[in-house]
Order: structure tokens, then sequence, then C-alpha cells
């Protein structure tokens, strides 16, 4: 009797169907920039975390190097919900008809880490992210990567220097208009391109944070690089809006989670990594580094800062004061 009852019993434990373990949610996660560079190490964190804190119920994909999408398709790609997470460069925003953004560009505006900062913590960026909101897009953070600087393949000391010369630009209104002041030639070209494009020639020169100019090797096909501090990279991670809000409560929370932490780590590694790629870049000998006297940066901001007055047409003098007042800036005019 006792064996049947344990034949019995162990039929039916054979007989009870095992409860399936739900699929991960995919999430995938495109770039733009080489894995070791500060926003690649922060997609791999964010990877770790989000499925750290979601308990395996998403599975975080990462694509670098413009390996799925590159800058020109990304956000449609988002929109679309063919892809649930991007960090592109705030100067990207335009085509989405989101023109606020480019006012960042202005020259001398956020060179300084600590108005950088501040600018991104203030009130005002509650009225910017709705107008990102309104086109189907959620920005879920801000990541700092630095002030930009110039290399080309000619010195450039002062402003006259950039005359005639084929400039890379992101697509960016106030970036195009900051090339022309200085007598260049803007062209629009996407991140992946640039590489070969310095080293055939199709553009003279860039502007980009050391990090990049490392990691890309970009540093091997220019000869002069200038220390300006002229702009900033900020990088918005952004997902689908509607995708995000309809995830499960507990999905969310988690992937929140790993979003705050991943943002520091990025900001505090982009500050170490672009002090140590110059330093990498200077000691390499394949391009010759100009530190900026006072008196050519006080050139390059007199040259520059009537780009502020005309993008006043662009985005309204009382929108670019309040620019000002949020991030300290003073203009030098």
């Amino acid at each position: 009797m006792r064996k049947w009852i344990l034949a019995a019993a162990a039929a039916a434990v054979i007989a009870v169907p095992a409860i399936a373990k739900a699929d991960p949610i995919i999430v995938k996660f495109s770039h733009v920039v080489s894995p070791d560079a500060p926003k690649g190490k922060a997609a791999l964190l964010f990877k770790t975390l989000a499925e750290k804190y979601t308990d395996g119920k998403v599975k975080v994909e990462i694509y670098p190097n413009s390996s799925l999408y590159k800058d020109k398709e990304e956000l449609e790609a988002l929109q679309l919900g063919s892809v649930q997470i991007l960090a592109p460069s705030i100067s990207k925003f335009g085509p989405l008809g989101v023109k606020e953004f480019d006012i960042f560009d202005l020259p001398f505006l956020l060179s300084d880490d600590a108005r950088a900062r501040q600018m991104f913590s203030s009130p005002m960026m509650a009225d910017l992210n709705k107008k990102l909101e309104a086109k189907g897009v959620e920005p879920l953070a801000y990541w700092d990567n630095g002030a930009h600087v110039y290399t080309c393949n000619k010195p450039l000391i002062m402003p006259d220097d950039f005359r005639g010369l084929k400039m890379r630009i992101q697509g960016s209104k106030v970036l195009d208009a900051v090339a022309r002041e200085l007598g260049a030639i803007p062209q629009i070209m996407g991140f992946g391109e640039l590489y070969q494009a310095l080293q055939t020639g199709v553009v003279d020169g860039e502007d980009k944070v050391p990090s990049n100019i490392l990691t890309q090797k970009l540093y091997e096909v220019q000869k002069n690089l200038t220390v300006s501090y002229h702009g900033r990279l900020t990088y918005a991670l952004i997902t689908n809006d509607k995708w995000w809000k309809g995830l499960p409560p507990d999905v969310r929370a988690g992937l929140d989670k790993a979003v705050k932490e991943t943002t520091v780590f990025f900001n505090d590694t982009a500050a170490k990594d672009n002090a140590d790629a110059l330093a990498k870049i200077r000691a390499s000998g394949k391009i010759q580094v100009h530190d900026q006297t006072p008196a050519e940066k006080k050139a390059w901001i007199a040259k520059l800062m009537p780009v502020h007055l005309e993008m006043q047409k662009r985005f309204g003098k009382e929108f670019i004061e309040k620019i000002y007042a949020a991030s300290g800036f003073t203009p030098a005019f």
C-alpha cells in the first residue's frame, strides 16, 4: 500500500506542468561610440544594473559603434520602437522638431564644468523635457561628457585660422552658425563616418571631447589639436515614451535605479577619462597639441559672441537670458 501511495505521489509530481518563466523584456541600447569611451562603459554598467535590479526580467543588448543604427537613423528608430534606449548628443534633437536644445551649443556657454552641471539640474530642464515627450521621447537622464577641443590638419591658434576649412559639425543650427562665423565651411556628418572623412580629406577638422578623439583614434589622422574648451558634449539618455510607460511598475522602478547609478558613474568617469585621454594624446607624439593663451582665448570669445546675438532671432532674447541665468553664464558683449 505504501509503495502504491509513493508511486502515485511521484506520478502526480510528474504530471503537474512546470510553470514556465516569462521571457525577459529585451532592451536594445544603441550608441555610436567605442565600448571603452565613457558612454560605452556606462552602457555596459547600465546593462549589468538593469538586469540585476529587475531580477532578470530585463535583458539589455548593447550595440556600440553605430553597429545597429547610425546618427541619422537612431532617433527615428526609437520613435518607431525598433530600439529602446539611446544616448545621443543633445545637438541631434533638431530633426525631431525640438530646436531649443540647440541653444546649449552656444560657444563658451557651458565650457565650465560647474555651470554645465548647474544647467542640467535646473528647473528649466523640466520644460525642455516636455518638448521631447511631445515627440514620443522620454528623457531619463543627462550625461555630461565634458568640454570640446578642436583637431585639424593645420594649427588653429586664432579665429582667422579657420577660414576656408571644411569642419565637421553635428546637425545643430548653432554649430552651423559658429562654423560660418569663423569663416569655415560646415559639414554635417555622422560620427561613424568621421575617421575616414578626416583620413581622406573630405573634412579638414572637427571638435570632440578628448576621450572620443582617443578611443576613435582621430588623433592618428589629424596633425593639430587646440585645447579650446569652447563647447560641451552632453548626452541625453532617452527611451520611447509609450514603451517606458507601458512597462510593469516593478520593472520601471528597477530601470530607474539603474539609470540613477549609471548617471553618477558616467559623470565621474567622463571627467577622469577626458583628462587621461588628453595626456595620452599628448604623449603619443602623433599630433601637435596647443594650449590656448589667455589672449588667444579672449580673441576666440570676441569672435564668437556675435553668434549669441544672432541666435536671439531663433530662440528669442528672453529665452536665451533665462538660459544664461540658469547656467550662471555672463556674455562678453
